[in-house]
């Protein structure tokens, strides 16, 4: 028999009982759709988050405190980054790449005026920070040397808290309480919305030494971004800042260090390490109604035979192989999970993508779209070995058929 005869026949067997089909197809949408929309934004994800890392360019580093590889929640609080490690690290007799450090603090507070407050993360920051996030005034002026030197009570905030504690009123010059200090209103921010590490809509910023002695209550940095010239000085900038922090921490054995230092291209690495794990292990759970499905076309397959014992007996006795009626149930089970396979792809891709934009108007989070081509692949060619494995057992079982007993059979 022919290949393309036995396609037609089993085009046939399947449309004979279309409400079987569609249920048996649905487990197997159902496994390739939950794999796909995992995939999908797992690459999102890590696309979204490699373009952020990216606008910090390639002449950059963050100097963090804590041991390199710990994320524990208690690392942020690490308090082994001082002033003296910013004035060390600015010194060009110890670092003579660096063009700019800029030192960071971060944490939260309430900010009061009149009868309205408001929860904000705030940002102690410095001069330079204006420029390493790109960061647009609609109105004012950022932080100033001078306030940072000076440990000034001003205050930059962003838009979406000037808007809930001003209103449409001018906020500039007036005055915000922060733990019983008042605070002037410098600046506001333009409409920024979430970056990867902080939403600047929704943050308030003032001189980071201000924030160190007032309002968080510590004299620790918490991270120090630093720049240089040109991308190819950027490895000996970070040797030499590691160089110098040691000598001002007294550290001689590497494997001490109480900090480390990270370029863009270090953190994402990491981040891709990271989403590409938690890709793969969520992928792996969503498989298993793969394997689900399988299990019921098998079981759906089993009923198939039976009922059609009589016609593959038929078969047999007009001159049919047994390699032919396995043929004909292994191509009907192949296109059943084929068929889900390229269902789940689409719902999976859909449903992605409507979940992007939903991400972006929610948050403002600028999430790209991702359906790699290579995932498609991979959905239709798993769904269909799926079909082959759960299908040979039923196949074998209505080739091994006697014709004289399928033909009494009723």
């Amino acid at each position: 028999m022919q290949l393309r005869d036995t396609l037609k026949m089993a085009i046939v067997g399947l449309t004979t009982h279309k409400v079987r089909t569609i249920l048996t197809i649905l487990g197997i949408v159902i496994g390739i759709t939950a794999i796909t929309i995992v995939t999908s934004l797992g690459n999102s994800a890590e696309g979204y988050i490699l373009g952020e890392l990216e606008n910090f360019g390639g002449n950059s580093a963050f100097v963090v405190p804590g041991k390199e590889g710990d994320f524990s929640e208690g690392s942020i609080l690490t308090d082994s980054l001082h002033e003296d490690d910013v004035e060390a690290i600015s010194k060009k007799s110890n670092v003579p790449d660096a063009k700019e450090v800029v030192p960071f603090v971060f944490g939260p507070a309430t900010l009061i005026f009149e009868s309205e407050d408001k929860y904000v993360s705030l940002l102690g920051a410095s001069p330079g920070n204006k420029d390493i996030e790109n960061l647009e005034l609609s109105d004012g002026v950022f932080i100033e040397d001078e306030d940072v030197d000076q440990k000034a009570a001003v205050i930059v905030l962003g838009s979406k808290v000037k808007e809930d504690l001003f209103g449409q009123s001018d906020a500039l010059g007036q005055k915000i309480k922060i733990k019983e200090k008042l605070y002037r209103v410098v600046g506001i921010l333009e409409p920024k919305g979430q970056t990867l590490f902080v939403n600047y809509d929704e943050t308030a910023i003032v001189p980071y030494t201000t924030a160190q002695q007032y309002i968080l209550g510590y004299n620790y940095i918490q991270r120090i971004f630093v720049t240089t010239d040109k991308p190819e000085n950027l490895a000996g900038m970070v040797l030499d800042i590691e160089r110098t922090i040691r000598d001002s921490h007294n550290i001689d054995d590497p494997d001490k260090d109480d900090f480390y230092v990270q370029t863009a291209e270090d953190a994402a690495a990491t981040f891709g390490t990271i989403t590409s794990v938690l890709t793969i292990l969520l992928a792996s759970i969503a498989a298993i109604s793969l394997v689900v499905g399988g299990v019921g076309i098998m079981n759906i397959m089993l009923v198939s035979v039976t009922e059609r014992t009589r016609e593959i007996g038929l078969r047999k006795a007009l001159g049919g192989k047994n390699k032919d009626i396995l043929l004909q149930f292994l191509v009907e089970a192949v296109i059943l999970t084929g068929i889900g396979g390229v269902l789940g792809i689409i719902g999976g891709s859909t449903i992605s993508f409507v979940a992007t934009k939903i991400i972006h108007q929610v948050s403002g989070i600028n999430f790209p779209f991702s359906s790699p081509l290579s995932g498609a692949i991979l959905g239709v060619g798993v769904s269909t070995v799926i079909g082959f494995i759960f299908g040979i057992y039923p196949a074998r079982q209505a080739s091994k058929k006697s014709p004289m007993e399928a033909l009494r059979y009723e």
